[in-house]
């Protein structure tokens, strides 16, 4: 048997002899690892990157288009664009890829005149959306610039509105009878959702999915219903026109660093250029931010997130103390056996180790109960209200994380405890 092994034996003597303490130490250990874990799987599915190894390259632009009236320098510029911009931005292309968008709620007529029509959350945007944000399609495809000049009354739907009406089959060719106007869909998307919701910070709601995708300029045409926050201005007195309304959301791909600071100058000229028109009042005071500094620029993860987090970890450092006062009642209650190994020729490192491999071995016991109480944390948190419950769930990287928190938290509480039993030289009187 290796040193390894034999310390392994020994620890699970240990385990044996002092099953209770030993109990109690796994506990300790696995409450914490289950409080943690439940709150840091919630915190790192609000939080993570909706579009990995692409976030990067998306970015969000702003321009101050407002009037003076409130003006306060080197303030926020408002987050959404005029349409007038955002078309201006659109034709001139200076991005990789580029879509401008809105939010809506069109009324669905089904094909079966028994049921009621409903309700889909649409979204009228421009061609380059499915290419700029990596939309994956199970049938079909998306529109092309030239549908947008046109038009075109084209529809992409999502896979579980095609499920819904076609029953799932190709849906492609199929008319689609939206708000008493017929659309001709053109695509099925395959299972997607952006988590968070980045594109459209207006919808803060966690649960929210498009279901309908079609051309921005369609949607103008037919003045279809739009939701969302309009930001209204009054320019010299008047009634506010539709350039002085901010509603569009706009988005831009952007490659390289050098083509970053390209679009950033553009967006600073265009801005001079508009205050030279008059139609901009401010100072020039433009924003690009990519997606990940967006989602913090509107704190989409909410304040009482992080509290749940630091509360999480609180108590995981409270069951740590706990467990350190269980490890140095087991170590010392042992002087007599590490005596005996110091006689025989073990050194100080040998006893260290041999005792850090008990704590380990305490931290993979804890383990298994702590997972528990996560997954039950967990079940408790999707049957809470609120739009974030269902991304409340166990996987593997959850896994793979209690586990490693677990045997760490063993090893951090057992510290104290194995160093003072290894500079045990003989039995306490």
């Amino acid at each position: 048997m290796n040193l390894f092994g034999y310390y392994c034996y020994l620890a699970i003597q240990s385990f044996r002899r002092h099953a209770l303490l030993t109990a109690l130490t796994v506990m300790a250990i696995a409450i914490g690892v289950g409080a943690c874990a439940t709150t840091l799987t919630v915190f790192h599915a609000l939080s993570r990157d909706p579009m990995p190894g692409k976030s990067h390259r998306l970015f969000h632009p702003q321009l101050d288009a407002e009037s003076m009236e409130r003006y306060s320098p080197g303030a926020e510029p408002i987050r959404q664009l005029t349409p007038f911009d955002a078309e201006a931005l659109l034709r001139d292309r200076r991005g990789d890829r580029q879509a401008m968008m809105t939010s809506g709620r069109l009324t669905v007529e089904t094909e079966d005149r028994q049921r009621l029509p409903f309700y889909a959350e649409t979204r009228y945007t421009s061609a380059d959306f499915f290419a700029l944000f990596d939309v994956p399609f199970r049938h079909g495809g998306g529109w092309s610039a030239d549908d947008d000049e046109k038009r075109a009354r084209v529809a992409v739907i999502s896979m579980e509105l095609g499920e819904r009406l076609f029953g799932g089959q190709n849906p492609v060719g199929r008319s689609l009878l939206l708000q008493g106007k017929n659309f001709r869909v053109i695509g099925m998307l395959d299972r997607w959702r952006a988590t968070p919701q980045f594109y459209d910070v207006q919808v803060r709601d966690f649960a929210y999915q498009d279901h309908v995708f079609l051309p921005f300029t369609t949607f103008m045409e037919l003045s279809l219903p739009r939701t969302g926050i309009s930001n209204c201005w009054r320019r010299g007195g008047a009634a506010a026109a539709d350039q002085d309304c901010a509603w569009v959301q706009y988005w831009v791909q952007l490659d390289t660093p050098a083509k970053v600071d390209a679009y950033r100058q553009y967006l600073r000229d265009y801005s001079e250029e508009q205050r030279s028109s008059g139609r901009f009042q401010r100072p020039t005071n433009v924003r690009l931010r990519d997606v990940m500094d967006w989602l913090d620029h509107n704190k989409i993860v909410s304040r009482d997130a992080k509290l749940q987090v630091w509360m999480a970890a609180g108590l995981l450092l409270l069951c740590l103390v706990n467990a350190v006062g269980l490890l140095l009642a087991k170590f010392l209650h042992r002087s007599k056996d590490i005596c005996v190994r110091r006689a025989l020729g073990a050194s100080q490192k040998d006893i260290f180790i041999q005792h850090m491999v008990e704590c380990a071995g305490i931290g993979l016991a804890g383990a298994l109960p702590g997972l528990g109480l996560a997954a039950f944390g967990l079940w408790i948190v999707r049957r809470l209200p609120g739009d974030h419950a269902r991304l409340a769930q166990l996987d593997w990287t959850t896994l793979v994380g209690a586990l490693a928190l677990a045997v760490i938290a063993s090893l951090a509480a057992g510290l104290l405890p194995t160093w003072r039993a290894s500079r045990t030289r003989h039995v306490p009187e």
